[in-house]
C-alpha cells in the first residue's frame, strides 16, 4: 500500500488556503456565442460527432422551455431523471432548473434498486412536483404494474413530461392515469442533442393533449414536412414525411467541433443550406398537431410499402399483456423486407404460445394495416439498451437473421443481448 508523501511548493494545506480566501467570488463574463459545452453523439454508427452548444442562445430557449413547458413555479421540485451526461440531464437536470432559479432534485441509480418502490419513495419523501422521465422507464413501470405506486403519495406531482422516444398512447395513458392520477398534464416533449432544447411539446393549461403526440411547436419554432422521394415539401393536413426545421432557434448547435465541414454535410445538404434536416419522420394532423414516427432509418420497405418501426410497436403496444416492444426488418425474398418483432410482457401474461402470438400478428394488422404484419412476434424479458435507453435494434436484426452479436459493449447489460437470443431461438424451434 502506498503511503502519502508532502511535497513542498505542490501539496497544500486547505485550512491554510481558506485563510487567505475571498468571500467573493465574481463571475467570469462572457460572450453570447463562446462555446459552452461539446456532447459527443451516436457513435454507434460512424464517428462521434462533437456538438458543440454556445452560451447565450442555449440558455435563453432553456429558460423559456423551463417557464412555459415545464409551467415553472417558486415552490416547484423539479425532477429530471434522465443521466447528467446524456443531453436531457444536461440541459433539464441542470442548466435549465438553474437558470431558473429551480430547486432541482438528482439522482443517480436505476427505479428497481434497492426495490421497485425507489421512485414512487423518492417523490413522496421530496414532494416532488414534475416528473420529467423517458418513455422506457414507464413501461418499466407498467410491465410491473401499479403495486410498487401504492404504498406511496403522489400527491405532490402536478406535472408530467416525457422525452427521448416518442411515447405510444398506451403508455401514456398508464402514466396520466397512475403516477398523475389522471389529473396531472402530460408535455411529450419532442427535440435532440443538436436542438439543445424543446422544440415541440404542449404548452400547459393551453394546449389540447392527444395521448402519443408531442402536440404544437413551441413558439418561434418553425417546422416543416418534406417529401423524400418527391423532393417537394408536403403542405396541407393531414401530412407526413421527413420532419425538417426551416428557420434559426436559439439552442440549435452551432458545430461540430472542429468539423464545420461535417457539420454543414450532416445536418444542411438534404434538403438546403438553409434548412436543417432533423432525420426524424412526423406525422401532422388536420389541428395541425405532430406526431414523431422514429427515425427515418426506422422505416421498413415492405414489399413497395414504406412502414413506420415506431407505428406497428405502438399497435402491439396496445394489445392486451404488451408492455414494450421494438421491431426490425430482416431480409425477405418476396417482400424485400419482413417486419418482425420483439415483446415484453407485464405481469400475469408470462404464458406465451403460437395462439398468443396469432393474436398480437391480428392486432397489427387491425390497426396498422394487413401489409405490416410482422412475420413472427417474439415475446423476451428484456431488451438490449443503452445507458439512456436507446434500443440496440442492430442487435435484435443479428439475432432474428441467426448472425453473430456483434459488439455488446455499448449496453446498459451486455448479458441482455445473449439471454435475448436463447429465448428467441427457443421460441424459433417451437
Amino acid at each position: 500500500m502506498k503511503t502519502f508523501r508532502w511535497r513542498r511548493g505542490r501539496d497544500q494545506y486547505w485550512d491554510s488556503l481558506m485563510e487567505n480566501a475571498s468571500d467573493e467570488c465574481e463571475a467570469e463574463q462572457m460572450d453570447a456565442e463562446d462555446p459552452f459545452y461539446v456532447l459527443y453523439s451516436s457513435g454507434s454508427t460512424g464517428k462521434p460527432k462533437g456538438i458543440q452548444h454556445n452560451i447565450g442562445g442555449y440558455l435563453v430557449q432553456l429558460k423559456a422551455t423551463m417557464m412555459w413547458v415545464m409551467d415553472l413555479k417558486d415552490d416547484d421540485v423539479f425532477w429530471c431523471t434522465a443521466d447528467i451526461g446524456w443531453v436531457t440531464g444536461h440541459s433539464y437536470l441542470v442548466y435549465g432548473p438553474l437558470a431558473s432559479g429551480a430547486t432541482t432534485l438528482q439522482f443517480e441509480g436505476t427505479p428497481t434498486y434497492p426495490d421497485n418502490t425507489r421512485w414512487p419513495s423518492i417523490i413522496e419523501n421530496h414532494k416532488v412536483t414534475t416528473l420529467y422521465t423517458a418513455p422506457t422507464a414507464i413501461r418499466a413501470f407498467m410491465k410491473q404494474g401499479t403495486e410498487p405506486l401504492e404504498g406511496s403519495d403522489l400527491s405532490s406531482l402536478r406535472l408530467l413530461g416525457t422525452v427521448g422516444e416518442p411515447i405510444n398512447p398506451k403508455a401514456w395513458v398508464w402514466y396520466h392515469e397512475n403516477f398523475g392520477g389522471g389529473r396531472c398534464p402530460i408535455v411529450d416533449t419532442w427535440w435532440q442533442t443538436e436542438t439543445g432544447a424543446i422544440m415541440i411539446a404542449p404548452l400547459p393549461g393551453i394546449t389540447k393533449l392527444k395521448p402519443g403526440s408531442a402536440t404544437k411547436p413551441f413558439p418561434g419554432i418553425f417546422p416543416g414536412l418534406w417529401d423524400e422521394e418527391e423532393e417537394q415539401w408536403v403542405e396541407g393536413n393531414p401530412a407526413s414525411g421527413a420532419l425538417t426545421i426551416n428557420k434559426p432557434w436559439p439552442a440549435q448547435l452551432r458545430t461540430l467541433w472542429q468539423d464545420p465541414e461535417r457539420y454543414k454535410e450532416e445536418y444542411y445538404s438534404d434538403v438546403s443550406e438553409e434548412i436543417y434536416y432533423v432525420e426524424d419522420g412526423a406525422k401532422r394532423d388536420e389541428e395541425g398537431y405532430y406526431t414523431i414516427t422514429g427515425r427515418i432509418d426506422d422505416v421498413l420497405n415492405v414489399a413497395g410499402h414504406r412502414l413506420s418501426t415506431v407505428e406497428i410497436e405502438n399497435a402491439l403496444v396496445g394489445a392486451e399483456g404488451v408492455a414494450e416492444a421494438a421491431v426490425i426488418g430482416i431480409d425477405d425474398e418476396d417482400k424485400g423486407q419482413a417486419p418482425v418483432a420483439f415483446v415484453i410482457l407485464e405481469g400475469g401474461h408470462e404464458e406465451y404460445d403460437e395462439n398468443y402470438e396469432k393474436e398480437l400478428v391480428d392486432a397489427v394488422a387491425q390497426k396498422a394495416g394487413k401489409i405490416s404484419k410482422p412475420n413472427r412476434v417474439y415475446a423476451v424479458a428484456d431488451l438490449p439498451k443503452t445507458n439512456s435507453g436507446k434500443i440496440m435494434r442492430r442487435l435484435l436484426q443479428n439475432i432474428a437473421q441467426g448472425e453473430e452479436l456483434g459488439d455488446t459493449s455499448t449496453l446498459a447489460d451486455p448479458s441482455v443481448a445473449e439471454t435475448i437470443q436463447e429465448q428467441t431461438q427457443e421460441q424459433m424451434q417451437q
